[in-house]
């Protein structure tokens, strides 16, 4: 840290009853009081240097010799006017970037200009200032940090400013080569700068970085690091462990929960104008914390739709513990703010062109039976030919995998409407879901946590689910699933018969129970039938982490048509939709009777109990 030495007499000034006083054979004739101290000094060096104290003298004339002159606002207290004083004197003082802020506002205030004597401190504090603070990055930043104190007439006197556009053009010349607080000018981190003005208050950060980004050299990615780092140090809770910042603990006993708040909220949407407008400058992972900060601190709705359209265009970057964003409203008892979410799916659904339809898959007589894993491994191989397509395409593919997470979390909340998982499950295009399992476990989650859905509302639920595209361990656990409609159990006992014999493989049979029961409920006798369900044992408590390696062999009852056959007579007047163009694809024999799919429910249960049994005496 550079420093300045003025003066060459010794320090001769002394304490005395409380009273400051300096040596010498002459008398005092002067007595000034500085806030709670009190100075016995000499006219004569100090008026000849200050045009105040000549003002305020010249005042006193005609009163007793035991006025004193009261300097109650002299910027800088007691030490600040000694300083002055002992410059007066020409006794020796060291100033430097610690104290030359106050220094420099007590000589404005004492009036030390070179108007009044030729070398006053005014001017010799300019050239140090000019020459040796505002050429050293730390002695700079010290100084910037000390006129906080003095903010209005360090403004007026450009010493802000001044220091403001040092550090800028500093940044700008050298914004990730060499660390500056270094006299050797060693090599350091790329954002050494970003660390050092993270110290610095709201207020002079915001100005250094407006300026920083209007010169148009330093990268965004920099200006965008810069940011996390300043956000990570002021703002509660933007630690990744979710933990508040010790800034906010310490303030607490000082400051009122409101003004804390206040503050931060400020802070956070100025950082938010700050943030650079290209993708990638800042991390979708950062743009959602900064927008959980936002709820939490209630920021202004532009801030907020800010950052959700910054984060809808990178969206496929994010993950479901990302999403979870709380929701502090009153109007609702949510546990997560869905609404916002909503709005960044329709902003990145909103960035480009997507492919109209998922790529073509193999004919239908030539695929196989395979997993989730399999399939999603010949989708992403396929195409090679729509390169110009395949980021957003492929991004697409990530976005939905992240919504049927992200829905797999919040459809445990109780009071989550029906219609907004509707509505999340529908905004992803359905080329972006190669298969429904992920969609199927956010129906049974749902329907687990919303026991007293009535008929409709489960089957409103189930309609975004597509049967052809569950797995085979969906299927199984569908099969089992008593809480689905029938309808769509009907389904997926169907598509998994059908999928089966067109690969060319047996047909599975159907365990004993639910043929039994689909040759009831084919017949018309649902209701009789009832009663000897509750014989048929009991059944395996499903869990949300079902597999194959359980269903393979199911030792329980079919409890999937139990306490749904009083859905039957209901459910004559429903269409169940099933595709036709695949099947008509297929040239075996055995399933030509299947082109023409009947659309009543107990028409379905006897082709199914037909078709299995023809293949099963064919074997």
């Amino acid at each position: 840290m550079k420093f300045m030495k003025l003066g060459t007499r010794p320090d001769t000034f002394f304490t005395t009853e409380a009273i400051r006083s300096v040596s010498s054979e002459v008398s005092t004739d002067l007595k000034i009081q500085v806030q709670n101290s009190f100075y016995q000094l000499h006219k004569f060096p100090l008026l000849s240097k200050c045009l105040r104290l000549q003002i305020l003298c010249s005042e006193l004339r005609n009163t007793s010799e035991d006025a004193i002159i009261q300097l109650p606002d002299l910027p800088g207290g007691a030490e600040a006017f000694e300083t002055c004083a002992k410059f007066c004197y020409g006794i020796t003082i060291t100033l430097s970037a610690l104290n030359i802020v106050p220094v420099r506002c007590a000589a404005e205030y004492l009036r030390m200009s070179d108007d009044i004597d030729r070398g006053n401190l005014i001017g010799k504090l300019e050239v140090f200032f000019r020459s040796c603070i505002l050429r050293r990055w730390k002695d700079t930043l010290v100084t910037l940090q000390n006129t906080k104190q003095y903010a209005p007439l360090c403004e007026e006197l450009g010493m802000t400013g001044r220091c403001i556009d040092a550090i800028a053009t500093m940044i700008v010349a050298h914004p990730s080569k060499v660390n500056l607080s270094h006299s050797s000018q060693k090599l350091m981190s790329r954002d050494w700068w970003a660390q050092d003005i993270s110290e610095l208050g709201i207020d002079h950060y915001w100005r250094i970085m407006v300026a920083v980004k209007s010169a148009g050299i330093v990268r965004n990615k920099l200006i965008g690091e810069a940011l996390q780092v300043y956000a990570r140090r002021w703002l509660p809770n933007m630690e990744r462990d979710g933990h508040q910042s010790s800034q906010l603990t310490e303030n607490s006993c000082s400051e009122s929960l409101r003004e804390i708040n206040l503050k931060h909220r400020l802070l956070l949407e100025k950082l938010v104008s700050l943030l650079p407008i290209d993708k990638g400058s800042v991390s979708c992972s950062f743009l959602l914390r900064l927008l959980k900060a936002a709820n939490m601190l209630n920021a202004s709705a532009s801030s907020k739709m800010d950052l959700a359209r910054r984060v809808g265009i990178q969206l496929e970057e994010a993950t479901v513990s990302d999403l979870l964003i709380p929701s502090l409203s009153y109007a609702n008892e949510l546990l997560y703010d869905v609404d916002i979410v909503m709005t960044i799916l329709e902003e990145f659904m909103l960035q480009g062109q997507s492919p109209p339809t998922s790529p073509p898959r193999e004919k239908l007589n030539c695929e196989r039976r395979r997993s989730r894993s399999a399939e999603n491994v010949e989708f992403e191989g396929q195409e090679n030919g729509r390169r110009s397509s395949s980021a957003s395409h492929s991004s697409k593919l990530r976005v939905a995998k992240l919504i049927d997470g992200y829905l797999q979390e919040i459809a445990r909340d109780p009071n989550l409407p029906l219609e907004k998982v509707i509505a999340f499950a529908e905004a992803v295009p359905d080329f972006a879901r190669p298969d429904h399992d992920d969609l199927y476990r956010v129906i049974d989650i749902y329907l687990r946590t919303h026991p007293g859905l009535d008929k409709n509302a489960r089957k409103q639920l189930c309609r975004i689910l597509d049967c052809k595209k569950l797995s085979v361990e969906a299927c199984m656990h569908a099969a089992q699933n008593e809480l689905l409609p029938l309808r769509v159990v009907v389904q997926v006992l169907f598509f998994e018969q059908a999928r089966a014999a067109m690969s060319g493989g047996q047909v599975n049979e159907l365990p004993r129970n639910i043929k039994a029961l689909l040759a009831r409920t084919a017949a018309g006798d649902g209701e009789r039938e009832e009663s000897k369900l509750q014989q048929l044992g009991s059944a395996t408590p499903m869990d949300d982490n079902w597999s194959i390696s359980r269903l393979k062999c199911p030792t329980t009852k079919l409890a999937t048509l139990r306490m749904k056959l009083a859905e039957v007579d209901t459910d004559m007047d429903d269409g169940i939709v099933m595709p036709r163009d695949g099947l008509m694809r297929s040239s075996s024999s055995r399933f030509k009777a299947l082109c023409s799919i009947p659309t009543k429910p107990k028409r379905i249960l006897s082709k199914l109990l037909s078709m299995n049994r023809s293949t099963s005496e064919r074997h």
